[in-house]
């Protein structure tokens, strides 16, 4: 086990992404974050966070469930039912540049079912990508705007995010 981002580190990231945010997209008026669940929720509320920090402006924060959305869904005929939970986005994210939130980028299919899920709910101007960790490997055409770390792993590692939100404690740590 390694830890290759420790709770400052991932707050001094988290911080650079948005400064880039900022800098990247001119009138917060028109910004919103969407979360994917789980992670991704609470990552896409802590930028928002330091944007209002730096800005003073509230950025509207949302939460999007994909459980339904994911192509792997149906690929074992006999298992235990996924756990659906509740996506909240108490916003229009029609004409929004909306900010899409996800802890690590690997295949590129959470993404895809991410955005599918997310054009359900209107047609915004713009996504953009955020994550934490870039891990490589895509599967899909996907890349993301903004991102705390890449980190080159193999296909046999696996990369743990913990949040102080979820799991008690800031990090991330890959794992053979």
């Amino acid at each position: 086990m390694s830890v290759v981002l420790d709770a400052d580190r991932m707050v001094r990231s988290l911080a650079r992404i948005a400064h880039e945010i900022l800098e990247r997209n001119r009138g917060l008026d028109e910004i919103a974050f969407v979360g994917i669940r789980t992670r991704g929720v609470p990552l896409a509320r802590r930028i928002a966070t330091c944007i209002r920090d730096i800005s003073g402006h509230e950025v509207p924060t949302g939460a999007l469930d994909i459980t339904l959305y994911r192509d792997d869904l149906m690929r074992t005929p006999v298992g235990p039912q996924p756990l659906v939970r509740k996506t909240e986005i108490p916003f229009s994210i029609d004409d929004k540049r909306i900010l899409l939130v996800d802890d690590v980028l690997y295949t590129g299919r959470t993404i895809r079912a991410a955005l599918d899920a997310l054009i359900d709910f209107g047609r915004p101007r713009e996504i953009q990508l955020v994550v934490l960790v870039d891990r490589g490997h895509r599967e899909l055409p996907i890349k993301a705007d903004y991102v705390g770390k890449n980190l080159p792993t193999s296909a046999a590692q696996s990369v743990q995010v913990h949040l102080t939100e979820i799991d008690g404690r800031d990090e991330v740590e890959i794992l053979p």
